[in-house]
């Protein structure tokens, strides 16, 4: 009988290395792209920078034909967009995602998620056409009129929430955006609460927890990093939305109030509207030093985001 040799090969090298450096590329890759999208930002809106300085940030006047430029009005709609956005939309998504993972009946689960899911994959254009032509007149006829008639007489509300009722306007344009973001933080939320351990609930519910008490005490501590982290994927699609809230913002740059009811700007919608038509100069040079200032709130975000989440953290830590 003839005897089999087994032959061990020694372990190489050269697959961990070529993984390493494939890796390492990956990473210098990602690095020196967003390094080449800030300073070509720079450069082009340069001319703009050295024009109007440091005032373009709160200059609310803008008037291509005279080449003056000020920023306030797109800055001022894309933030409060994004935050209206955030307000509606993180109570409702968080209400589904709790339904789907501790309340919803199992066969209603897997077709409601699908159906939350499909909602992302509606493009942006269709959302924007919808809100101008079907939302605008409802949201006028049955929201703006009869929140103008109720708080027409108290005194600070009365600034954000009374005006004329166009049906379009910075807070139609925050209800378009909680719309498209809900599925995103909807998802996220799910997912992370599915993860939450089967005997920590179980031990919650054993001690007399109701369910409230078990998501509060147990599921959101334990997964309140992802729960962050859908909430600024939510508020970074708000940021960087374009059609959908062209449609339906308004596009002026009139700020002679602070209702929300009024038209408005944004960053995006003032891209899109003008970026193909603006002539080489201090036009162009201006719509991309947005583009820059866009990419600097994003950056400020996250950056907080960051820091929420160290803290709490830090927080655990010292329990």
């Amino acid at each position: 009988m003839a005897k089999t040799k087994n032959y061990m090969r020694s372990p190489s090298k050269l697959g961990d290395l070529i993984f390493d450096n494939i890796v390492r590329f990956s990473g210098v890759f990602v690095l020196v792209l967003l390094s080449g999208i800030i300073i070509s930002l720079m450069i082009a809106s340069w001319p703009s920078i050295k024009e109007f300085g440091l005032p373009f940030l709160w200059d609310k006047n803008w008037d291509p034909p005279m080449d003056e430029y000020g920023a306030l009005v797109p800055i001022y709609g894309t933030i409060i967009t994004s935050v209206i956005a955030l307000v509606i939309a993180v109570p409702v998504s968080f209400g589904i995602a709790f339904f789907l993972t501790e309340l919803s009946p199992v066969w209603l689960r897997r077709p409601l998620g699908i159906a939350i899911e499909l909602l992302a994959a509606i493009p942006s254009i269709v959302y924007g056409m919808w809100g101008l032509f079907v939302f605008a007149p409802i949201f006028a006829e049955y929201f703006q009129m009869p929140l103008n008639d109720v708080f027409a007489s108290i005194p600070i509300v009365n600034i954000f929430f009374t005006g004329p009722a166009f049906g379009i306007g910075l807070l139609a344009a925050g209800f378009i955006l909680a719309i498209m973001i809900i599925p995103y933080i909807t998802s996220v939320m799910r997912d992370v609460f599915e993860q939450t351990p089967t005997l920590m609930k179980e031990a919650a519910y054993g001690i007399g927890c109701t369910t409230w008490e078990c998501i509060r005490h147990i599921v959101l501590p334990y997964t309140k990093n992802g729960v962050i982290g859908g909430v600024m994927l939510g508020l970074g699609r708000a940021l960087g939305e374009t059609m959908a809230v062209t449609f339906v913002i308004g596009n002026t740059y009139q700020l002679d109030s602070f209702s929300l009811f009024m038209p408005g700007n944004s960053i995006t919608s003032s891209l899109a509207n003008e970026f193909a038509e603006a002539e080489a100069g201090l036009h162009s040079a201006a719509l991309m030093e947005l583009g820059l200032i866009l990419f600097v709130i994003t950056f400020i975000v996250l950056a907080l985001s960051k820091i929420m989440l160290l803290r709490l953290s830090q927080k655990e830590g010292n329990r």
